[in-house]
C-alpha cells in the first residue's frame, strides 16, 4: 500500500496543506485565446496524461489554536472530485474539527463539499467567510434569469450554501480578516473571488484560487481565459497582476487548480511565466 502524501508547507504559526478533492473531466475546448492543439502540446510538454481534467484543491491551515479550511471541494456533485472529506480523514482531521470556511467563490468545485445529501451544512461548527460581492451576486434575481441551465444549478447551489450557513456566515471586503490572514480581492473569475495570504518573516504564501485552471497553460500564456470567468477581461486583468506580484515579492502560491503538487513559485518565461513545484509533504 502506498502512503498518501499531501504536500505541506509552515509558514510562520501556520501549518498549510493541501488536500486533494480529485479530478474534474474538462476539456481544453473550455479555453479561449489560445488553439486547443497548442494548448494541448503544453500539457503534454508538462508531463499531464490527461490534458482536459482540471484538478480540485482544499488548503488546511492549523496554527494558533485554529483549523481552517479553505474551500470544501465538490463534495462528490457532477461525477466530480468528492475525496476532500476523506483526505481530510486521513490527516486526522473531522468535520467538527473545523472552525473556520474561507470560501474563495462559490463555483460547484469550491462549496459544493459544504453541504451533506440533505443540504445541511457539514462543517456545523465552522464559520462561513466570504467577500460581500460573492453573496451579492449570486443572490441576484436578475444575474439568475440570464444565467444558462448550468449557471442555473450553480445559482441554486450558492443559495442553498448560504442558506444553510446564515447564522454563520460573516462577509469580508479586504484586508485582514482573523488574526494572521488576510483577504487578497481577485475579481474577474467571478465578482467576489478572492485570495487568502498569510505573511511570515521568511516568506509570504498567496491562496489564489482560480487566477488559473490550466495552470501551465495560462501562466505561459496569461491572456488566455476559460468559459467559466465571469468577466474575461477583468479575470486576465487581475491573473497578469498577481502574476507580475508573485515574482516581485517572491510569493509562495497555492492554487485550487495547481494540482497535486499544491504549491508553486512563479518565474518569468519570456512574455509569460514558469510554475516551480515545492517539494515539501506530509506522508501518511
Amino acid at each position: 500500500m502506498h502512503p498518501l502524501t499531501f504536500p505541506s508547507r509552515q509558514i510562520g504559526d501556520f501549518q498549510v496543506t493541501a488536500v486533494s478533492d480529485g479530478n474534474m473531466s474538462a476539456s481544453l475546448e473550455l479555453l479561449s485565446g489560445i488553439a486547443t492543439e497548442d494548448a494541448a502540446f503544453i500539457q503534454h510538454r508538462a508531463g499531464i496524461a490527461e490534458p482536459g481534467n482540471i484538478h480540485i484543491n482544499g488548503y488546511l491551515i492549523r496554527g494558533r489554536g485554529r483549523t481552517i479550511l479553505v474551500d470544501a471541494g465538490t463534495g462528490g456533485l457532477n461525477n466530480a472530485g468528492g475525496q476532500l472529506k476523506a483526505n481530510l480523514a486521513a490527516l486526522g482531521i473531522s468535520h467538527n474539527d473545523v472552525d473556520t470556511v474561507l470560501v474563495t467563490h462559490c463555483h460547484p468545485d469550491h462549496i459544493g463539499g459544504l453541504l451533506d445529501a440533505e443540504k445541511q451544512p457539514v462543517f456545523q461548527h465552522a464559520e462561513l467567510l466570504l467577500h460581500h460581492r460573492e453573496a451579492d451576486y449570486w443572490r441576484d434575481d436578475e444575474k439568475r434569469k440570464i444565467a444558462s441551465e448550468r449557471g442555473q444549478r450553480n445559482f441554486l447551489l450558492a443559495r442553498q450554501t448560504l442558506e444553510a450557513y446564515a447564522r454563520n456566515v460573516r462577509f469580508f471586503s479586504e484586508g485582514n480578516i482573523t488574526e494572521g490572514i488576510s483577504a487578497v480581492s481577485l475579481p474577474g473569475h467571478t465578482p467576489g473571488h478572492s485570495g487568502f495570504r498569510i505573511d511570515a518573516e521568511e516568506k509570504s504564501l498567496l491562496i489564489w484560487g482560480d487566477i488559473v485552471h490550466y495552470p501551465h497553460i495560462q501562466t505561459a500564456q496569461p491572456a488566455v481565459s476559460i468559459l467559466f470567468d465571469a468577466d474575461p477581461a477583468l479575470a486576465e486583468e487581475t491573473r497578469k497582476k498577481i502574476l507580475a506580484q508573485a515574482v516581485r515579492e517572491k510569493l509562495l502560491i497555492a492554487g485550487m487548480h495547481l494540482g497535486q503538487a499544491g504549491f508553486a513559485t512563479v518565474s518569468r518565461a519570456g512574455t509569460g511565466y514558469r510554475l516551480s513545484c515545492s517539494e515539501d509533504s506530509v506522508q501518511l
